[in-house]
């Protein structure tokens, strides 16, 4: 995997406070991670780099948009992102025994560490910013912004059919009130 250097924080030269940073994020920088499920990516993250004395506290601010596709219809549409993250970055001795900790929310790096690379954690925050379930928003008017046709074909599979009349289910009307 290449590694990507825009998104070294060389933290030692810092001084103590709270530094920003900001990224913009396109397809480009997926290509490193593999197949997503998502494509036109224009994102920005802002972060803010909070240097403390032991640590450091990220602030995450993902907005932009992606295209996905409508887990309903099945067509494309493009998803408006927005969502913060809040990471703890620890400097500890030995941080291969520390990172086996259960909270998500804290990275712990070694002292001897000069750079902190972000790449996963933006990574990890656009893919957290993107709903599970992707819908189609609705129009203005109210109605769903869902393919038509789609919506129709639908309606007609969830009408009761004649179920009744398929001689497979004859056999097992005995069944039913048992």
């Amino acid at each position: 995997m290449k590694h990507l250097r825009e998104f070294d924080i060389a933290f030692v030269g810092l001084t103590p406070g709270v530094h920003t940073f900001q990224y913009q994020i396109t397809d480009s920088f997926f290509e490193n991670y593999g197949q997503q499920d998502f494509s036109n990516c224009n994102a920005t993250v802002k972060l803010q780099f909070d240097k403390k004395t032991g640590f450091f506290l990220l602030k995450f601010e993902v907005g932009g948009t992606v295209t996905v596709t409508c887990d309903r219809c099945g067509q494309p549409f493009e998803m408006q992102l927005w969502d913060d993250f809040n990471q703890v970055i620890k400097l500890v001795d030995n941080p291969g025994e520390m990172n086996t900790d259960e909270d998500p929310d804290v990275t712990y790096i070694s002292r001897t560490e000069s750079h902190l690379n972000v790449a996963d954690l933006v990574y990890e925050f656009i893919n957290l910013s993107i709903p599970m379930q992707r819908i189609h928003p609705d129009n203005p008017d109210g109605t769903s912004g869902c393919d038509p046709k789609v919506l129709e074909m639908l309606a007609k599979m969830n009408k009761p059919g004649d179920d009744d009349t398929n001689p497979i289910w004859k056999g097992l009307e005995k069944f039913r009130d048992n």
